[in-house]
């Protein structure tokens, strides 16, 4: 009896840990069609719009197009001052400064060692994350040497998303979420639960399933739901404790605070 009693407490213990991430409304903000990339602390807006990509601050926005290259795959600006725009058709990255003036064209066709490069995420230092189809395998790529100087062992399921920070790479498959420091080990494996996309902050992890959030902390295997009205979620990522969910035209921002 005692046992029985001690097992619906721990039970009852576990629905409670799982209670939902509550977030409050901030404010939206009609926001023209676009591809929304993320929004930075000092409040700065990256977007893709009409294969332009574009950078917004205050009352100024200044822009970078490359028609030669055909459209805009993904852009990434965790690091504002090496922004990476892939053109998976060209299988080229470029790197922009803060200006967004090039600084650097990799163009992995043209390389001794070809590579065909499917997914771009940013590395520390002059390195970027990327997924090499041919071998599928997962490189920090050094764009100043044009070298290689990780890789991971080679993926066995469909890659969905891949984000990144200085530290650690996370790769979402339709199988598992991978997470690699940057000497290209893996240090830790979780099942993918239907999830399609994914978020980074500070470590921590945020998962699209459909157009519900869950939260994975790094020191954590268990998601946790995040409360959220009901909306098609096109975008979304946290800045600052501020989630922010791009929908029907609409950029909705949400205070959300994790303990």
């Amino acid at each position: 009896m005692k046992y029985t009693i001690y097992l619906l407490l721990l039970l009852s213990y576990s629905i409670y840990a799982q209670k939902a991430i509550e977030t409050s409304f901030i404010k939206k903000t009609d926001f023209k069609p676009c591809q929304l990339i993320t929004i930075d602390n000092f409040g700065t807006t990256y977007f893709i719009n009409n294969n332009v990509f574009n950078k917004k601050e205050a009352n100024k926005t200044i822009t970078y197009n490359n028609l030669q290259l055909g459209n805009i795959t993904t852009a990434n600006a965790f690091n504002p001052l090496k922004i990476n725009i892939f053109y998976k058709d060209f299988n080229t990255i470029i790197i922009l400064d803060n200006r967004l003036a090039e600084i650097f064209k990799i163009d992995f066709n043209a390389l001794p060692k070809y590579k065909n490069v499917t997914h771009v995420s940013t590395g520390h230092d002059n390195t970027i994350w990327i997924f090499n189809q041919d071998n599928q395998k997962l490189e920090l790529f050094d764009y100043k040497t044009r070298t290689t100087r990780a890789q991971t062992l080679p993926i066995q399921s469909a890659i969905l998303d891949l984000k990144s920070n200085y530290n650690f790479c996370y790769l979402l498959t339709q199988n598992y979420l991978y997470t690699y420091n940057y000497f290209g080990s893996l240090i830790k494996k979780t099942k993918n639960n239907e999830y399609t996309e994914l978020a980074e902050n500070n470590g921590d992890i945020i998962l699209k399933k459909k157009d519900s959030l869950v939260y994975l902390k790094k020191d954590s295997e268990t998601t946790i739901p995040i409360s959220i009205p009901n909306l098609l979620v096109n975008e979304f990522f946290v800045t600052n404790e501020t989630l922010y969910i791009y929908a029907n035209e609409i950029l909705h921002e949400f205070k959300i605070k994790i303990d």
